[in-house]
């Protein structure tokens, strides 16, 4: 049985009212140098995604974007390459070498919009070639912590 790699990004949702992982959160990624193509998923059993989708295309399927360079993950490497080495928009908040990215997690959905302080938590980071970001979110109702986790 094969399975699948995963992606050089990939994030982690743990809810600590309950101190379990929150299942099935729609969460949004994108590069910030091409903030049009949207990579989204839901975090699975276990609050994780490992493996990212992109379902902009017309009827629902992949956006040729996409298709062009391959599918999801190579995607995502032509993107943090190509845009790191393009040096276009390095600056204060983006080093030469690194592209920035965001997650956005609709924690609203979660907990309903009505229980929650942060309806949606947005993050956003840098990203080097070669390397494998995972980013971890702690999430209560009326608070959120992250860290770079390996």
């Amino acid at each position: 049985m094969s399975t699948q790699a995963r992606d050089p990004i990939t994030c982690h949702v743990l809810d600590t009212t309950t101190g379990r992982p929150a299942a099935n959160m729609a969460v949004k990624l994108f590069c910030l140098a091409i903030p049009d193509i949207i990579f989204n998923c839901k975090t699975n059993a276990d609050g994780r995604i490992g493996n990212w989708n992109n379902l902009q295309g017309a009827n629902g399927t992949e956006g040729a974007f996409v298709t062009d360079r391959g599918g999801v993950p190579a995607t995502l490497h032509y993107m943090i390459r190509h845009y790191a080495e393009e040096g276009s928009g390095a600056g204060p908040s983006r080093p030469e070498g690194a592209t920035l990215w965001k997650l956005q997690f609709d924690t609203g959905s979660h907990y309903g919009v009505e229980n929650t302080f942060f309806p949606i938590v947005e993050l956003t980071f840098l990203v080097k070639e070669g390397e494998h970001f995972h980013v971890p979110l702690l999430l209560g109702p009326y608070s959120f912590t992250t860290y770079r986790g390996s």
